[in-house]
């Protein structure tokens, strides 16, 4: 189990671009898909605040819950590249 969890929804082109750099990087991380309806995300709204997607959680770094892809790729270049 890693500590790194990505919040994804399959087919979203912002979680895709997150989890290319996660792969690039070579970084283990536990995947969480979300409900298409945003009124049916919960979890990552009590993870982020919000309910958009991508969003990071990094306990390592305490970051709990990391939203926008553009903001997590810098984070992941920063800290595990």
């Amino acid at each position: 189990m890693s500590d790194l969890e990505l919040y994804v929804l399959p087919g979203c082109p912002y979680c895709a671009k997150v989890q290319s750099k996660l792969d690039e990087l070579g970084l283990d991380y536990d995947e969480h898909e979300v409900p298409r309806s945003h009124s049916r995300r919960e979890k990552v709204k009590q993870v982020s605040g919000q309910t958009g997607v991508p969003v990071l959680v990094d306990p390592a770094n305490d970051v709990e819950g990391m939203p926008e892809s553009d903001d997590i790729v810098d984070y992941l270049d920063e800290h595990y590249a």
